[in-house]
């Protein structure tokens, strides 16, 4: 009983780590690298968006996470589509 009882702690640790991440598609548009600070549940990370580029990023924190750009905040849960053009982020 001891033994099933670790084994189904350790399942609902493992996946609730998985579930403890951000992760959304963009196209950036612009010819230029981006890094802002997003911020998840009070956590600061740095998120990065290659120049010229269709790709997928994930950030490490808890949904929801704010991305904060010169352009303003933008609010992000996880698998959202997102464009980026002249430095502002839209979510199609």
């Amino acid at each position: 009983m001891k033994k099933f009882i670790t084994v189904i702690l350790a399942v609902i640790f493992t996946s609730s780590m998985a579930l403890a991440a951000v992760t959304v598609r963009y196209h950036n548009g612009d010819s230029k690298d981006y890094e802002w600070e997003a911020v998840c549940h009070g956590s600061h990370y740095k998120v990065k968006f290659s120049h010229s580029t269709t790709s997928s990023t994930t950030i490490q924190g808890s949904s929801p996470c704010t991305v904060k750009t010169p352009a303003g905040d933008v609010v992000l849960k996880g698998g959202e589509n997102i464009d980026i053009k002249n430095g502002k982020i839209t979510v199609k």
